[in-house]
């Protein structure tokens, strides 16, 4: 098994350590290579993706990834930008489906915004088409100035494209995960998001999965438009099971799903190619203004990590053995600030990853 390991910028250094020391305590033999990536990259090579770090991430079966960006890369032209590193990972490993978990844990349960009755219990799947949409289109404006910025432009543009074969894979992600879910106790549902009352490339999307939700007559399929799902997510989160949708939808309503759950430093995420090789991360960004105070919470990268030995390393039992650390660190009363309320005790960064550590062993 090989990892490469990009921390990028902000917090991440510090949530990468702790994925690291849990991954180093489980016994497994693997070997890693560790890469600047994001402004970091930009720092050391004048690049967020510098063709260095993309070989290694290429070479690798998995890649454990922290966070990129900081304010004070705003400036830069767009192509510099520390987040263009992951669209060029995205685009040059072919990773299409990101996988979104938004669950939460019983222990959690009080630091939902919303009321205790509705997100206890609460598990949804939301899967993002990544290579496609407006993030892709071209072209992607008509830029004014070296810095990325506009001044005195007339209009600035971005086309949203969507090709059959990129639909039909993400749809096909979508209901085998549902197959899969319904397998272990769930509804076994598809939503499918859209806005295919106004844009075309959406009515195109919603006729194509429903043309491959044909092939598995075992799972329900529905169709909600985006801002109906948005809200939806708050009124009912529970009626959801998969959600499948496009690039910016998927983009917002993950965001929207990570706070169901009390904190968006709670939950990972895993973005695959077709041959299972997955880019895996937090869900939440670098958070600069907190980078190095040790108050940033290490769970959703060590669940990342997790979500990497299950999906692209075939390693589900020792995954399971991090899920299950977790969960009794939770139940020790254990909280980073995030998620930190009266009752419980707060620690921080390092000594959360030192408890999954100890309760691995």
């Amino acid at each position: 098994m090989k990892i490469a390991i990009l921390p990028g910028d902000g917090i991440g250094t510090e949530i990468v350590a702790e994925a690291v020391k849990v991954l180093d305590v489980l016994g497994l033999n693997y070997e890693s290579e560790t890469a600047n990536v994001g402004g970091a990259a930009y720092e050391s090579h004048g690049h967020p993706l510098p063709e260095s770090t993309l070989k290694i991430a290429q070479e690798a079966d998995a890649i454990l990834f922290g966070a990129v960006g900081d304010w004070k890369y705003d400036k830069l032209d767009r192509p510099l930008r520390p987040e263009q590193a992951i669209l060029g990972l995205r685009k040059n490993l072919g990773l299409f489906a990101n996988f979104r978990p938004a669950i939460c844990y019983e222990q959690l349960v009080n630091a939902s915004s919303l009321k205790p009755e509705l997100v206890a219990g609460l598990d949804i799947l939301i899967i993002r088409e990544l290579t496609g949409d407006i993030y892709f289109g071209q072209p992607r404006g008509r830029r004014s100035s070296p810095d990325g910025h506009f001044p005195g432009a007339e209009e600035a543009f971005d086309t949203m494209r969507y090709s059959r074969p990129e639909i039909e894979r993400i749809a096909h992600v979508a209901f085998q995960a549902a197959r899969k879910r319904k397998a272990a106790g769930t509804e076994g549902r598809v939503t499918s998001v859209d806005k295919a009352n106004v844009l075309e490339t959406f009515q195109f999307w919603k006729d194509v999965v429903s043309e491959v939700g044909l092939q598995y007559p075992d799972i329900a399929l529905d169709h909600m438009y985006v801002d109906n799902a948005a809200m939806q997510l708050v009124k009912e989160p529970k009626r959801f099971d998969v959600v499948v949708t496009g690039n910016m939808f998927g983009d917002i309503l993950s965001d929207e799903a990570s706070m169901l759950t009390g904190s968006i430093g709670m939950l990972p995420s895993a973005s695959l190619n077709s041959k299972n090789q997955g880019l895996y991360e937090p869900s939440h960004g670098s958070a600069p203004d907190i980078a190095g105070k040790g108050i940033a919470n290490p769970l959703a990268t060590i669940l990342s990590a997790a979500m990497m030995l299950r999906f692209s390393l075939n390693q589900p039992e020792a995954a399971e053995r991090i899920e299950v650390a977790v969960k009794k660190v939770l139940a020790q009363g254990l909280r980073t600030a995030d998620i930190y309320s009266a009752g419980t005790t707060k620690v921080s960064t390092r000594e959360m990853g030192d408890a999954v550590v100890k309760a691995l062993a």
